[in-house]
């Protein structure tokens, strides 16, 4: 009994040294995993969070335009599944790789980011992609960014009409603070706002989800670090929420850098490493290490970077590269500048970005 104990003061011991980063990159790899009924499913490099599963029941909240699931059943196991999918592009299907049969149902209330499916397995190991139709396209395309609502949700259903008016989008991209706290009923009420809006929010996380626990934004909205690519165009979106990143995330970056460094490719996070006007401190802890990260960046031939945290639009360079900073979700603005709310529309395609506006709400 007595080893037992000092092995369990270990892992106490362990887990208490863990850095808030390192606990959230951490859980960033157990994004995507579930089990029931005698069914394991694992959704490909984390892009999707469970948000509910049961007896031939699976709820999954997307968090880009296409990903994979694995899924593993025993013998015995619950065959029929209804799999419904939250934050996906409207023109998304869900197919069968192999090992199950697949068929559409219609989405009760009505939501056009919600697909739904009644999935058979056929056999004990099946594998499902789910993807709209244009993946693959040469075509070029426009995406959003909104970033820093915070305590401004109330006022988030004029933003969600501006978007929806403004033609050819086929994602919105989110740089954190979603929310004030980062409670349970805020992130709750958020998804509940993004009803009302056309295309689905991949985002990462800002500081304000950090305010009562980290661990709710992953149950919601699924990894803080995360990479896709869509249309030939690769996006990484960084955990940057306590200033800095964690040295595994680091790894991924190098990673995903190193991968793609052929593609155009497109890199966002909540706090810039730089402030690039220096009157808010809304940058890394370490001047070191933002200049380490933009080193990397610089290397891996990023074509854009943008953030959050600093509530105003910022227009510049750091490490060679095009930034932008686009605070304009409604969080308490910046004085004096007249930028008031606002999000950003950025045309890309495989040859490179083409021109970032910004659109004004107010």
């Amino acid at each position: 009994m007595r080893r037992f104990i000092e092995l369990g003061l270990i892992a106490v011991s362990l887990t208490a040294c863990l850095s808030e980063g390192e606990e959230r990159a951490e859980r960033d790899r157990e994004v995507g995993k579930t089990s029931a009924a005698g069914v394991r499913f694992e959704v490909g490099q984390g892009l999707a969070a469970v948000r509910r599963i049961g007896s031939g029941e699976l709820v999954l909240w997307g968090s880009a335009p296409a990903f994979d699931v694995e899924v593993w059943a025993a013998n015995d196991a619950v065959r029929t599944w209804i799999v419904s999918i939250e934050n996906v592009l409207a023109d998304s299907t869900l197919s069968a790789l192999d090992g199950a049969s697949i068929s559409e149902e219609p989405d009760p209330a009505g939501i056009g980011t919600r697909k739904r499916f009644r999935v058979e397995l056929t056999s004990n190991h099946a594998r499902l992609r789910l993807a709209p139709p244009d993946t693959d396209s040469p075509d070029s395309f426009r995406f959003a960014v909104l970033s820093d609502i915070q305590e401004a949700v109330d006022r988030l259903q004029d933003i969600h009409q501006k978007l929806n008016a403004t033609p050819d989008l086929r994602f919105l991209l989110g740089a954190g603070d979603l929310t004030q706290r980062g409670r349970r009923d805020e992130l709750e009420r958020y998804q509940n706002e993004l009803k009302t809006l056309k295309i689905p929010y991949f985002t990462t996380l800002g500081n304000h989800e950090l305010g009562v626990s980290p661990e709710l934004f992953h149950d919601y909205f699924g990894r803080g670090n995360f990479h896709f690519g869509f249309r030939g165009v690769e996006f990484s979106l960084l955990d940057s929420a306590s200033a800095t990143l964690d040295p595994s995330v680091y790894d991924w970056l190098d990673g995903w850098l190193a991968e793609h460094r052929e593609r155009v490719h497109i890199v966002a996070m909540h706090i810039p490493p730089i402030d690039p006007i220096g009157v808010r401190n809304g940058s890394f802890a370490s001047r070191n290490e933002a200049g380490k990260l933009l080193v990397r960046l610089a290397n891996g031939e990023v074509d854009l970077t943008l953030y959050g945290h600093i509530h105003s639009y910022y227009d510049f360079e750091n490490g060679g590269i095009p930034a932008y900073i686009s605070g304009g979700g409604g969080a308490v603005p910046e004085r004096f500048d007249r930028i008031g709310r606002h999000f950003l529309v950025v045309d890309v395609s495989r040859a490179g970005v083409a021109k970032v506006e910004v659109v004004r709400v107010d």
